[in-house]
């Protein structure tokens, strides 16, 4: 697993310097582009510095990658940790923040936090697996350029078109495994890169009825990137939002 653990260091380093810069290009995903639609799209910060994205599962829970929630090892306190809501725009969203109750899933880069309530539509969950061959829209507000990543990060909400490839495929080593949790997509338009980690992986449809289908946790910056797969965790997600 070479290459995810190499991508999730280059997004870790995102908390590690605190990095934000909100005038940077909002074309888009590095090749992707400009969102007009997502409620339930959340950006993530810590110390008021965007890191991550995420999506509402409910009114009160966000879901979003674990490793959004440590830094050199070591848990983000609640109190660095508030959510931008309710805009594409996330400089024009309102902060909610942490209400003391998180849970990290032990199959898969997933993590479930609960915040104040939100005042925005959640997201639906899929109910039914991805399948090799499917196009999948990711949503988000990270790097929009190759270099810096942290100089780069988009102020608005921003999308790529992916394609689901066979987790046995050669070019998805690092990414999936046959059998496993996590999936793989093949860039068609636009590639996720730093910032994007934990960012919605949806089903393409009318507005509304669109499905989270994934969390994206890391890509290659050029081609191919992976998601944690939301169906085999609706169990967890539910065991732990009805608390």
């Amino acid at each position: 697993m070479m290459r995810r653990v190499g991508v999730l260091s280059v997004s870790a380093s995102l908390l590690v310097t605190g990095s934000v810069m909100v005038s940077g290009p909002a074309s888009a995903v590095i090749g992707g582009s400009k969102s007009t639609y997502g409620p339930w799209a959340v950006r993530m910060l810590v110390d008021g510095k965007p890191v991550c994205t995420g999506a509402a599962v409910t009114k009160q829970w966000v879901i979003s990658a674990s490793h959004c929630f440590f830094e050199q090892g070591r848990a983000v306190a609640d109190r660095r940790i508030s959510f931008r809501v309710g805009n594409l725009d996330m400089r024009k969203g309102a902060t909610v923040r942490p209400v003391g109750r998180r849970a990290g899933n032990a199959r898969a880069d997933m993590m479930l936090i609960k915040v104040s309530p939100m005042k925005i539509r959640p997201v639906r969950l899929a109910k039914v697996h991805v399948r090799p061959g499917q196009l999948v829209r990711q949503y988000g507000w990270g790097a929009t350029c190759t270099k810096d990543e942290n100089t780069c990060q988009s102020p608005v909400l921003k999308q790529s078109t992916l394609r689901v490839v066979r987790s046995n495929a050669r070019r998805c080593e690092g990414f999936a495994e046959p059998g496993g949790t996590d999936f793989c997509m093949e860039k068609v338009t636009g590639i996720p890169a730093g910032g994007d980690s934990g960012a919605p992986v949806m089903s393409i449809g009318a507005h509304g009825k669109e499905t989270l289908l994934g969390v994206f946790y890391g890509s290659d910056r050029e081609k191919i990137a992976g998601a944690g797969e939301i169906v085999q965790q609706l169990a967890w997600i539910h065991k732990v939002t009805k608390r």
